[in-house]
């Protein structure tokens, strides 16, 4: 297939100068556009088949479930076009603790784009009985067998990493102990499912397949942050989650995928039964119960000055704060990371504090960001920094409140995620940050509305 004047510059611009090895999903984008323009007349199912291809994902599950790929159409046959689709497709951990086959989205979150391409596939074929296991069980299995193998090396699931830029993501990099179904695995699986469920079922599979990743990947939300936008956006990925999955089919089809594979020996199988139980409570409680927190280094936090000190959980009290300045709410994980950055600059380099002072910050964006975080004393309300979470609103809320969403992620899910953690008691007290400070936070109208919320308290010991 002959390549024109047109595509060829489109490509060029995409992979011209500093966006080469760019591994951000409006990129990946892209380069589906200038695919699908180079092949008109494709479906989506064929666009997906033929990335597949090129990128050699081809393995003995996915023949079994989605048949091989002998019928794939060729897409595209130029070097550097092949190379990025190839390594921004196939997922790999290196011994260095770098992740490839993850892009950076718009909203903050990192994903892996096998299992997502994979989950789209099945909905598309509608093939349903392949839809769990290629999105999701077989990595948790994976996972669980190697955590198994290795003890103290590794952890059952949802290594996290960060970016070497947020503009510019080129190197992903794990923190902390590695696992086989990392965050941005699950993240690519739990798409995978959502989009594979909901192309099975409606006609947006008629849908070009940049349009589909577009209208889910690329949402940028306006003034009224997503309490105006639509249901099928990757900001309400746990939510949509949450309403389409089966947790008890989904755990039946580990322990049953792990009872034909156990190869182990008796302390091993012991030890496996144990795993498979933790990590399946983990991955509910973190991808079901909690909201999306973004780490300290996924929204480029500097280094905490000094020695932190401990805090002693679970805490009994919850302290409900607003910014003030920034004034305005942030709806992007870009505004909000650089409002949490020039928080923390602030916090450090004017008040002389350690760090930023909150525990957690609520955006208008879907994501909680980490501040001081679950373990770590803040600096956020005199007198109970030690004996408390300070959850803080990014905008002025003297007037106006927070969106709904917000407002409800620390409300119902902020709170579940804490007290299931076991972080925060499950008597706790809410209180307004004025009750303890001569100060007018958390703003006039935002302190009236938490007074209606649960285990708010009038009066603080």
């Amino acid at each position: 297939m002959g390549w024109h004047l047109p595509l060829l510059l489109s490509l060029l611009v995409v992979f011209g100068a500093e966006a080469t090895t760019t591994k951000h999903m409006r990129d990946f984008i892209r380069v589906v556009e200038s695919i699908e323009a180079a092949n008109p007349g494709l479906q989506m199912l064929d666009v997906v088949k033929g990335l597949r291809k090129v990128a050699g994902i081809e393995t003995d599950l996915t023949k079994r479930y989605l048949g091989d790929l002998s019928d794939a159409h060729r897409l595209v046959a130029d070097p550097f076009v092949t190379s990025y689709v190839s390594k921004v497709i196939n997922h790999s951990l290196s011994r260095l603790g770098k992740e490839e086959g993850v892009v950076l989205t718009i909203d903050g979150s990192n994903v892996a784009l096998a299992p997502m391409l994979l989950g789209l596939q099945a909905g598309l074929q509608s093939t349903f009985q392949g839809l769990y296991p290629l999105t999701l069980t077989d990595n948790l299995v994976a996972s669980f067998l190697h955590h198994v193998q290795h003890g103290q090396s590794s952890i059952p699931l949802g290594t996290k990493g960060f970016w070497d830029s947020i503009s510019s993501p080129k190197v992903y990099t794990l923190e902390g102990l590695p696992s086989l179904a990392t965050d941005a695995v699950i993240i690519g699986g739990m798409d995978g499912f959502i989009l594979g469920t909901e192309v099975a079922s409606s006609n947006i599979r008629e849908q070009s397949l940049s349009d589909l990743l577009k209208s889910y990947y690329s949402h940028q939300p306006d003034a009224t942050g997503l309490d105006a936008s639509p249901r099928l956006i990757s900001q309400n990925r746990r939510k949509n989650f949450r309403q389409l999955v089966s947790f008890s089919l989904l755990k039946s089809q580990v322990v049953q995928t792990l009872t034909v594979r156990r190869n182990l020996n008796e302390s091993e199988r012991k030890r496996l039964d144990d795993v498979v139980n933790y990590g399946f409570d983990k991955f509910f409680h973190v991808y079901a119960v909690c909201p999306s927190i973004m780490t300290r280094a996924q929204w480029g936090a500097a280094a905490f000055i000094g020695s932190p000190s401990y805090l002693s959980l679970p805490v009994p009290y919850l302290f409900i704060h607003h910014t003030y300045s920034p004034s305005r709410p942030c709806t992007t994980f870009d505004q909000c990371a650089s409002d949490m950055r020039s928080m923390q600059q602030y916090h450090q380099q004017t008040n002389g504090w350690s760090d930023i002072g909150y525990s957690f910050v609520a955006g208008s964006d879907g994501n909680m960001y980490e501040g001081r975080g679950w373990n770590w004393v803040g600096a956020h309300t005199s007198g109970y920094n030690s004996q408390g979470y300070g959850v803080c609103f990014i905008g002025d809320y003297t007037s106006v409140l927070p969106i709904t969403s917000a407002m409800n992620m620390v409300r119902y899910d902020f709170t579940s995620c804490a007290i299931d953690g076991g972080r925060l008691s499950s008597s706790y007290s809410l209180y307004g940050h004025r009750q303890a400070s001569s100060t007018e936070c958390p703003g006039n109208t935002l302190y009236r509305e938490i007074q209606n919320w649960a285990n708010w308290q009038s009066v603080l010991p």
